[in-house]
């Protein structure tokens, strides 16, 4: 049994049963073993290694099942890359650009009226957040914002690429909300740039309007990053 781990678990399609829930139930450890001419110590190695990256899964009293991994493995590779110094917040800033520009234009194309309602909310709960100087909650309303985006495409790589990046995404975003924060202040209303110039991206959806989307969320990226680079060279000596 020396495949490869992916060649391992298509060849265990065959050995397993569909369920409801498009899971695929494994067919009993003694019968893998003689289907598959190898030791039992040798499969439940094979085994362990499919769980640990979570397309397998053991369920107590009811057998060994083959399902669709959860993004944990793409969390936990990007989380200890930046925590290790191999990828910074620029980084993941530049590939956060280039997915949700595409994934704006997809949107745009895709979005119902209650989509576009639902990001209107959350640019509002931005604003009234930043007003009342709950910051962290307007950042978690910031990251929904994007999140909705994606939930809009449904596109399940897409979704797990996002989902993969999602604490690494909260961290960068916590940083530069806090610079772009600092650097413009808000106005007499309590109101800031970063929040309001979502307000674009939402009626480009709404309008089912791609390339109102692709230059809305551009400007976005355009004004956050000139806000927050600004601020960085009023920091250099």
């Amino acid at each position: 049994m020396d495949e490869t781990r992916e060649a391992f678990a298509i060849q265990l399609i065959g050995l397993s049963t569909p369920e409801p829930d498009g899971s695929r139930r494994l067919f009993p450890e003694r019968e893998l073993c003689t289907r598959l001419d190898v030791s039992r110590g040798a499969l439940r190695e094979r085994l362990s290694e499919l769980e640990s990256i979570g397309i397998l899964s053991r369920r107590q009293g009811h057998g060994t099942y083959l399902q669709a991994p959860g993004p944990d493995v793409i969390r936990t590779y990007f989380t200890t890359m930046r925590a290790l110094g191999f990828l910074d917040s620029s980084e993941i800033a530049e590939a956060r650009e280039m997915l949700e520009t595409v994934v704006a234009v997809q949107a745009a194309r895709r979005a119902g009226d209650a989509d576009a309602e639902r990001l209107r909310d959350l640019v509002d709960e931005m604003v009234a957040c930043t007003a009342a100087g709950d910051h962290d909650r307007a950042t978690e309303a910031d990251l929904a914002f994007h999140a909705e985006l994606f939930a809009i495409v449904a596109n399940p790589v897409f979704t797990m690429v996002h989902n993969g990046l999602a604490h690494a995404l909260a961290q960068a975003m916590h940083e530069r909300r806090a610079a772009a924060i600092a650097a413009e202040g808000v106005t007499a209303d309590g109101r800031a740039e970063t929040d309001t110039i979502h307000y674009p991206i939402v009626e480009a959806i709404a309008a089912n309007d791609p390339d109102a989307a692709r230059s809305a969320i551009r400007r976005h990226f355009e004004i956050h990053s000139l806000i927050t680079l600004d601020t960085a060279k009023e920091g250099t000596p």
